[in-house]
Parts: C-alpha cells; sequence; structure tokens
C-alpha cells in the first residue's frame, strides 16, 4: 500500500494541469506546513523565525515545468529577488534552484545566461547557491552545467542523489572541483536500470558516498529524517578526526522539528530547506509521496480534524 501511495503522488507530482490549477487556487490542503508562504516577505520572515533558534536555511524559489523564456527569466528574476533579501536583512540563508526553473528544457544557453546572472548577485551578496538535483533525464546536463558555472563562480554547489547507481563515480569525478554538495537518497520515480530499487541498497550507497565525500575534504551536507545515517556520520566524522565545520545535516521545513533542535543543541550546523512560492504543487506531491505521515497530515487539515 505505502508503494501504492508513492506512486500515485510521484505521478501527480508531474502533471501540468494540477500544477495551474495549484497555482489559481493556492497554498491550502495542508500544503502550508512545507511551503513558507507563496512571496518572498513570507520567505524572509520564516528564515527569521529559524535564525533565533539557530537554525540555518536553505530557501528554494519553486518553480517547475518552465515553458518559455519569459518564463525562466522570471524565475531567475525571482532568484535574484531573494539572494537580495537574504543578504539585506543579514540572514543566515543560502538559495537552492532547479536549472529547470532556469530553462533546462528550453536551451543550454537559456540556462547558462539565468545562472550567470544570479550568480553574479549571489557572489556580490556573499549568498551560497545550490543547483537541485532533478530526476535521471536530466541529471548529466545538470552536473556539466555545474561543471562550467562552478569554474567561473565560487559560491555554488550541487546535489547527488543516492538511490542512483552512477553516483560514486560523480564524486570521483567532481573531486577536482571541491566541491560542496548535499547529498540525498532521491525523491523520483526511476527505472531499475538507473537506480537502485531495493531501500537497503539505497541506503547502504547513501553511506558510501557520504564516507567518500567527507574522507575526499569536501563540504558535505546531509540531507537526510533517518535517524540512522545521522548516526553514520556521526560516527565517520568521529574516527576520521573531521571538522564540525566540513558538514552540515539539513532536513525540510516543517518535517521533524524536534530532531532538527536536537541537533543544533548537540552542536552541529543544522540546515533547513525551506521552499516558498506559487509554483509549489510539485514539491507537495513529491513530500506526501515520501511519508505516509505526511498524508494522514493533510487528510486531517483537510477534513477539519
Amino acid at each position: 500500500m505505502e508503494q501504492l501511495l508513492r506512486n500515485f503522488f510521484l505521478f501527480l507530482s508531474k502533471n501540468r494541469f494540477f500544477t495551474k490549477l495549484a497555482k489559481r487556487y493556492g497554498l491550502r490542503f495542508g500544503a502550508g506546513r512545507f511551503v513558507a508562504g507563496e512571496t518572498i516577505p513570507n520567505a524572509v520572515a520564516t528564515i527569521q523565525q529559524l535564525n533565533e533558534k539557530g537554525l540555518s536555511v536553505t530557501i528554494d524559489h519553486l518553480g517547475e515545468f518552465i515553458e518559455t523564456e519569459k518564463e525562466a527569466k522570471e524565475a531567475a528574476d525571482g532568484c535574484i529577488g531573494a539572494v537580495k533579501a537574504i543578504a539585506d536583512n543579514g540572514l543566515d540563508s543560502q538559495l537552492s534552484l532547479k536549472l529547470t526553473s532556469m530553462g533546462l528544457d528550453i536551451s543550454e544557453d537559456v540556462v547558462i545566461e539565468n545562472m550567470r546572472r544570479i550568480l553574479k548577485v549571489a557572489e556580490e551578496k556573499n549568498v551560497f547557491i545550490t543547483i537541485d538535483m532533478e530526476d535521471h533525464e536530466r541529471c548529466q546536463r545538470t552536473l556539466d552545467i555545474f561543471k562550467q558555472l562552478r569554474s567561473e563562480f565560487e559560491h555554488i554547489g550541487t546535489v547527488l542523489q543516492a538511490y542512483l547507481y552512477r553516483t560514486a563515480e560523480d564524486i570521483e569525478d567532481l573531486d577536482q572541483y571541491n566541491p560542496n554538495l548535499r547529498l540525498v537518497k532521491g525523491a523520483y520515480k526511476e527505472s531499475p536500470k538507473v537506480a537502485f530499487p531495493d531501500k537497503k541498497d539505497v541506503d547502504e550507497n547513501y553511506k558510501k558516498i557520504i564516507k567518500m565525500h567527507l574522507l575526499n575534504g569536501n563540504y558535505t551536507a546531509i540531507a537526510t529524517h533517518d535517524d540512522a545515517m545521522i548516526e553514520y556520520t556521526k560516527q565517520i566524522v568521529e574516527e576520521s578526526n573531521i571538522p564540525k565545520d566540513q558538514f552540515e545535516f539539513q532536513m525540510l521545513y516543517g518535517i521533524r522539528v524536534e530532531r532538527q533542535q536536537e541537533l543544533e543543541q548537540e552542536g552541529y550546523k543544522m540546515r533547513v530547506y525551506v521552499p516558498f512560492g506559487n509554483d509549489w504543487y510539485g514539491y507537495f506531491m513529491r513530500r506526501l509521496a515520501e511519508r505516509p505521515a505526511n498524508v494522514a497530515f493533510v487528510l486531517k487539515g483537510v477534513l477539519g480534524k
């Protein structure tokens, strides 16, 4: 049943009709638990609250299914506005974005132009940018663009997914760039031809790439809600004498809030991934796909119980 629900919500996450409907309808049906409003002022207020609790942040200006250069430019403008808001308000926050929202499915030239505009402002304002990883079909293009931009800019990192067979090789390939990487398990539905179908194999590969990247001496963001992975990371850094300023934990806004605070109080850097914007539908569906508990929460909200 759990797998059926996961597949159902992943299918819905890619539905363009519902995406457009959601934009028109606004943040309803429990999405507000996982998305910090639709505007930059909404995001700023949320970041300030989290910073006051000792938590760092990365905000994600949500955007998927960009179909025109105009839409991609508008999304990039939104990201630039977010970078300026972070700097102007003195916030402890980075920015995450998806290349599809920058025009990846339109042309590489459009993406590069938009990313350079964002990164120039980010360098001036000292705000770090992370390129989120999307599905396998876009993985190589994302990494190629990251490499190109990393050769031009310092304030940029990206994401690798443990469920893909290729990821350990990508860790080695990217090492020459001394990359700041967020390591995740992965949240898209992928073919067993390219991804581990069994959770235990994903978990083992996750441990492998965490250890590889840490021992390579590169900054590592371990993005997980899994206590086993958190404890594994603690063990590796202690055994290998890895300083606390070489890694951080990351969790999603609205999920395991108490655990986030516990890690911060233990002296670990804890960063919260905070999405905002009106293009929230695909992100929200993937959060429902990840955990049945999220579905139960939303149903309670819809039923008013």
